[in-house]
């Protein structure tokens, strides 16, 4: 497969990338195969590293039994031994064996911590029920016999103890005696220990928050107290009675949770809070290599200023290290990393214009930078001291693909481990011999495979073949990769699929896939599950369907990123209505059928283009869209727009609500009502706004269903009434 890049100048090419003929009906891409049959679904495989990086630890159904078994797969031989059978891991009283969801092995091999019935949470399904798994024994055991489900269980260092959270405290299971001691004893509704309210899982992305010391005699932990965070309100009315239901939720220019970071003896006693002195958020925190010190990122409310401190964990003291600033908004830093015995620290920052890693010394002061400017890292993955390796991902040069990198932790030449075009998702084992490669392309399902990181390729881990082959004989076409230009010479990357043969002297229709906010990309070159398979479907019925990333999106360095500042959703829309109008002159494209559509923020973008656009649009679709930046949670709004209170004026040019007479095209809108992220009443007011207006337009709700409207045959509701729609209205 190829993909191209050319300059707008030379136009889209009027014969199609791939030209295939049609399938048998039997093979055809339809709605049905995309979201209710694995047809053109495959796991990649996502490694479970031993602590020396010689095997994997992989757990699968046994084919009798389906009980879950537990090997370890050799690296150098790929020779197995299954280490748990699971028919055995049956607990007192129980007649069925656990399924395994998730295991940890202490240092020694003797315990392991499984676990299993996961429930979800918000976003990810993070509390359920832990046993402990005695490999000599070979007895499994229930961690705790409390009520209440247990959350974020890891053993301490030395393995001979469990901590976790369950009902917002924490606890401590001594594995010899059983003994359970209960750490902190506020936890409540509006109290939260060890974990995290709403906002900071959704916008800070953390969850797990405690932290065993690396001697194991203390936790750190987060405590959060949300009673002065509004609720947020929605209706289930899935019952006899309506029942509502209720989420503190900070909304921009609303009151935080009062958060701060506490050390308490695993054995309990008092707790010593860390004073991190005046900031708004406590994003980060981990043990700082030492079992007397943490490290913790101290957040203002403006997001625009990181402050890295150094905790005493004895006396609560603490003293900024150094800081990141920028004129817009500072990225919390994900890779914030130790090195040689804790003396020095990586570092990754905007600083100069690109995404970089830093090393700094424990004084505060930057070492050396180890990347080189023009093009962004997007993680640190991995350091291997013993080599002097620091292995990182990065977009190297093209915002469209991800490649694993190494550089030297003394500076010097970068090396780029991976080859072929494309996304690649990297693990480097923890010896630093080893990365699992897990490889894919916008019309390639995940293939994933085992190298030496000098690049040799060790064995193939699994490659999707019948996915590939479905896809191959369902018309797949490969996309195109173009430049769409902007006025003062910028160019916008852009993904466009085409109807198959496509004929440039017939008119199509153009639909657009947007999101177009920081953190986000559409137009990339990895594989995009049941959505991408859809615009290939909506190809195959004559659309062609653009994926374009405006000014404001990510890995293109700050000054692309940061465009929007104060204005979110401006910017973006006038370069949509740029791409649209450079659509529009391209051969084969009916300059009076663009359309666009998108979720959430996506639906945002798709709203907020259609009141500024006007006429140039003939259709869109809204799916659980923000329709104003006060609607919507505080850390994400006030990242890039302040706060009401600061920015009226930016809240009101942005908002769909208060723009809604500008809209001329065919639009349709759906939501679920029980949406905890966008609610409801986005598109509620929405409604309101077009009919205010002597708007016509469509509607669909979907009952207590969540952000992302979930289920096989709910998503196949709402794909076929989008597919019905545009092609009545586009």
């Amino acid at each position: 497969m190829t993909i191209r890049f050319r300059s707008a100048a030379a136009g889209i090419s009027a014969v199609a990338v791939l030209a295939t003929a049609a399938p048998a009906a039997a093979q055809q891409l339809t709605l049905q195969r995309i979201f209710t049959t694995g047809d053109f679904s495959g796991g990649a495989f996502y490694p479970q590293w031993s602590d020396d990086g010689r095997s994997f630890v992989v757990v699968e159904a046994d084919p009798q039994t389906r009980a879950s078994d537990v090997w370890t797969v050799g690296i150098d031989d790929g020779k197995r031994q299954r280490i748990v059978q699971g028919s055995s891991l049956r607990a007192e009283g129980q007649s069925e064996p656990i399924d395994v969801e998730d295991i940890t092995w202490s240092a020694d091999g003797r315990r392991a911590l499984i676990y299993t019935n996961s429930q979800q949470v918000w976003r990810s399904r993070t509390k359920g029920t832990y046993y402990v798994w005695d490999a000599q024994a070979g007895r499994l055991v229930p961690l705790s016999r409390g009520q209440g489900w247990q959350q974020f269980a890891k053993l301490s260092p030395d393995g001979t103890r469990v901590g976790f959270v369950r009902d917002n405290n924490l606890f401590v299971v001594d594995l010899a005696s059983g003994r359970e001691t209960q750490l902190t004893r506020d936890g409540s509704d509006t109290v939260i220990n060890g974990t995290f309210d709403w906002v900071y899982e959704e916008e800070l992305g953390v969850q797990d928050g405690w932290r065993w010391s690396p001697d194991g005699r203390r936790i750190a932990f987060w405590r959060l107290d949300q009673g002065r965070v509004p609720v947020q309100t929605w209706v289930n009315d899935m019952g006899q009675y309506s029942v509502p239901v209720g989420l503190r939720y900070p909304k921009p220019g609303e009151p935080n949770s009062q958060v701060k970071i506490g050390v308490v003896d695993a054995a309990g006693g008092e707790t010593r809070w860390m004073d991190t002195g005046e900031g708004e958020y406590l994003a980060r925190m981990e043990w700082a290599e030492s079992p007397g010190e943490l490290v913790i990122q101290r957040m203002n409310r403006r997001q625009n200023r990181i402050d890295v401190l150094l905790a005493d964990a004895g006396t609560g003291r603490s003293r900024t290290l150094f800081s990141d600033t920028d004129s817009a908004w500072v990225n919390v830093d994900e890779d914030l990393t130790f090195v040689r015995g804790g003396s020095q620290i990586l570092w990754t920052s905007q600083r100069d214009g690109w995404n970089q890693i830093y090393l700094y010394g424990r004084d505060g002061r930057v070492v050396r930078k180890l990347t080189p400017d023009a093009w962004d890292v997007t993680s640190v993955d991995r350091v291997d001291e013993r080599g002097g390796w620091v292995y990182f991902t990065g977009t190297g040069g093209n915002p469209a693909e991800r490649h694993l990198y190494r550089v030297k932790l003394d500076g010097g030449a970068v090396q780029k481990l991976t080859r072929e075009p494309g996304t690649h998702a990297t693990s480097v084992s923890p010896d630093g011999r080893t990365f699992v490669d897990i490889w894919s392309r916008a019309s390639t399902p995940p293939v994933s495979r085992l190298f030496r990181t000098d690049g040799t390729l060790v064995r193939a881990l699994s490659d999707n073949a019948r996915a590939r082959a479905n896809l191959r004989a369902a018309g797949v076409g490969e996309p195109e990769f173009i430049r769409i230009p902007l006025q003062g010479g910028a160019e916008m990357n852009a993904m466009v699929v085409r109807p198959p043969n496509f004929d440039a002297t017939k008119k199509h229709p153009v639909l657009f896939y947007v999101y177009g906010t920081p953190g986000a990309q559409t137009a990339i070159d990895s594989w995009q599950g049941s959505r991408a398979l859809w615009h290939q479907l909506m190809a195959q019925k004559g659309y062609i369907v653009v994926n374009v990333d405006t000014r404001g999106t990510s890995n293109r360095g700050r000054a692309w990123e940061k465009t929007g500042y104060l204005n979110h959703g401006v910017q973006v829309s006038d370069d949509l209505m740029a791409a649209a109008r450079y659509m529009a002159r391209q051969p084969g494209v009916d300059a009076g059928r663009i359309g666009m559509w998108g979720w959430s923020g996506g639906g945002y973008t798709t709203g907020i283009s259609l009141a500024r656009g006007g006429r140039l649009y003939k259709a869109g679709i809204s799916i659980a869209p923000v329709t104003d930046w006060r609607l919507y949670d505080n850390i994400y709004s006030e990242r890039f727009m302040r706060t009401p209170q600061e920015n009226p004026a930016g809240y009101d040019s942005t908002s769909v609500l208060k723009n809604a007479a500008g809209i001329t095209a065919a639009y349709l809108v759906a939501h679920g009502t029980a949406d905890d992220n966008v609610h409801f009443q986005n598109s509620v007011q929405l409604a309101n706004a077009l009919q205010a207006a002597g708007k016509q337009f469509s509607f669909m709700l979907y009952p207590n269903k969540n952000h992302g409207i979930s289920g096989a045959q709910t998503q196949l509701h709402l794909f076929t009434m989008m597919t019905n729609w545009l092609e009545q209205n586009l």
